[in-house]
C-alpha cells in the first residue's frame, strides 16, 4: 500500500505501528464490512486517517441466515431429515415421525444483544413469528428504558441472538457465567462474530445439556485452521456455518457500490459518515 492514498481492505490486519507508520501518503481507509476491529482506529485519528465501514448492506441475507438457523433447532429439521434418509420414515408404524422435539416460536422470547440495522431486522422477523422481543443493556453501557440488563434478560430468553460488534468490552460477553443463567431449553444463535462467546464454554454447556443447541456462522479464528473446539463436537443441536450469513449475491453487490460510494465521497469531500 506504499504511495496509496485509499486502501479498501477487509479483514487484514491494518496496525499503527506497522503498516500506517510505513504507509505516511494513505490518507482513508475503506473497510469492506461492518465491523472495525481490524484496523487500529486511535492510530488512525492520531495520523487524521478517515476509516469508513459500510453498513446496511446485508440486513436481509443475515435476517434469513439467522432465523434458518433458528427455524432448523427449533424443529430439528436436519435430524428429521437424516431420519428420513435413513429410512426411518419407511420402517415407520405409523404415519409420520416425531422422535425428537419441536418447538413453536410464536409466544416464546427472544432475546437481541446489540440493537442496530441486524438486530433490528431479527426483532422484526421474531415479531413476525409472534416472539415476545427483549433487547439487551450490555454490561458498562447506560441504562436505556427499552433495555433489559444482561442478567435479567437471559433467564428470559427462549432464543438468544448475537448482533454486536467485537471489541474489548464484548469479548467473550457470553461465558460459563452467562450460559448458566440462560434456560437449558434455549437456543444461542451468534452471525455476529466469534468473539462474542468463549466457544469453550459454549463447547460444555451443550456437551453437559446445559443448553438446548446452538448455531454458529461465526468462529474465533477464521478460517479454523488450527480446529475448533466447536466444530470437534459430533452434536445434533450445534450447527456451525462458514461465516456465510452475509453473502447472498444481492449483498455483495450492495456492499461493492456503497463502498465505492464512500471512496467517490471521500475524493469529493462529502464523505458524511465515517467510523474514524
Amino acid at each position: 500500500m506504499q504511495g496509496a492514498s485509499i486502501a479498501i481492505v477487509n479483514k487484514t490486519v491494518i496496525d499503527g505501528a506497522d503498516v500506517m507508520a510505513a504507509c505516511p501518503t494513505l490518507k482513508m481507509i475503506a473497510v469492506t464490512a461492518t465491523g472495525t476491529n481490524n484496523v487500529d482506529l486511535e492510530a488512525a485519528r492520531q495520523r487524521g486517517m478517515r476509516v469508513c465501514n459500510v453498513i446496511r448492506y446485508g440486513r436481509a441475507s443475515l435476517v434469513q441466515h439467522t432465523f434458518m438457523l433458528i427455524l432448523t433447532l427449533a424443529g430439528n429439521l436436519h435430524r428429521y431429515q437424516q431420519d428420513v434418509k435413513a429410512g426411518l420414515w419407511h420402517r415407520a408404524s405409523n404415519f409420520c415421525l416425531m422422535d425428537h422435539p419441536i418447538m413453536e416460536l410464536e409466544g416464546k422470547t427472544l432475546g437481541i444483544i446489540g440493537y442496530g440495522d441486524l438486530g433490528q431486522g431479527v426483532a422484526q422477523m421474531g415479531r413476525a413469528f409472534g416472539m415476545q422481543v427483549l433487547i439487551a443493556q450490555r454490561p458498562g453501557q447506560p441504562a436505556q428504558a427499552d433495555r433489559v440488563p444482561l442478567d435479567e434478560l437471559l433467564p428470559q430468553v427462549d432464543v438468544l441472538s448475537l448482533h454486536c460488534l467485537l471489541s474489548a468490552e464484548t469479548r467473550n460477553l457470553i461465558d460459563a457465567r452467562e450460559l448458566a443463567l440462560m434456560k437449558p431449553t434455549a437456543l444461542l444463535i451468534n452471525t455476529a462474530r466469534g468473539g462474542l462467546v468463549n466457544e469453550s464454554a459454549m463447547a460444555d454447556a451443550l456437551t453437559a445439556g446445559r443448553i438446548a443447541g446452538a448455531g454458529f456462522d461465526v468462529l474465533t479464528q477464521e478460517p479454523p485452521v488450527n480446529g475448533n473446539v466447536l466444530l470437534d463436537l459430533q452434536l445434533p443441536n450445534l450447527i456451525v456455518t462458514p461465516h456465510c450469513a452475509w453473502a447472498s449475491r444481492e449483498a455483495r453487490q450492495r456492499l461493492i457500490d456503497l463502498t465505492a460510494d464512500n471512496v467517490a465521497r471521500f475524493i469529493a469531500g462529502t464523505l458524511e459518515r465515517w467510523v474514524a
